[in-house]
């Protein structure tokens, strides 16, 4: 169980380091005359990914699971995850938020990742985060009931950025 919780500090800690530059992001953001768009998902969203983090956390304590193969795939699987996040970030740099946000004359990242991968950031960062830190901790229940409750709002998520798009577009 020691090398989960030293494992799930690390990414938790990768997580708050993101977040740190979303925070930044989001002062710019408003100053130049941002407008946030689905604010109670945006919430919603954020308490979902603590609490799958600490369901996760606390279903490998419960079952006093030890650090395992299935345990190392979701290391890798975070890693990737990670990477993905990190990387869209870098690519996004002063527009990305965890928050929805559209300026006025918001340029559109146009790289080989988003031509090809449509949101990257929820397809190649949320999800594979959440399916990762399920198989670190052996949660299989937090995988399971907790994974398609979040997807329900990330949906939501999707769509509403969608339309924030079209709407920014079609001005």
């Amino acid at each position: 169980m020691q090398y989960i919780i030293i494992t799930f500090i690390v990414f938790f800690a990768l997580r708050l380091v993101s977040l740190s530059f979303s925070i930044r992001n989001e002062k710019l953001l408003l100053k130049k005359g941002g407008v946030q768009y689905g604010k109670l998902n945006s919430l919603l969203l954020t308490l979902a990914h603590i609490a799958y983090y600490f369901s996760a956390l606390y279903e490998a304590h419960v079952k006093a699971v030890d650090f395992n193969s299935t345990s190392i795939i979701g290391v890798g699987v975070m890693t990737f995850a990670y990477a993905m996040l990190f990387y869209v970030i870098y690519k996004l740099r002063d527009i990305w938020t965890v928050k929805l946000y559209i300026v006025p004359n918001q340029r559109i990242e146009r790289s080989f990742l988003f031509r090809t991968v449509r949101h990257p950031n929820y397809f190649l960062n949320i999800m594979p985060e959440l399916i990762g830190v399920a198989l670190l901790c052996n949660a299989w229940t937090t995988l399971c009931v907790g994974f398609p409750l979040y997807l329900c709002l990330l949906v939501v998520r999707i769509r509403q950025e969608e339309s924030a798009m079209r709407e920014l577009f079609n001005k």
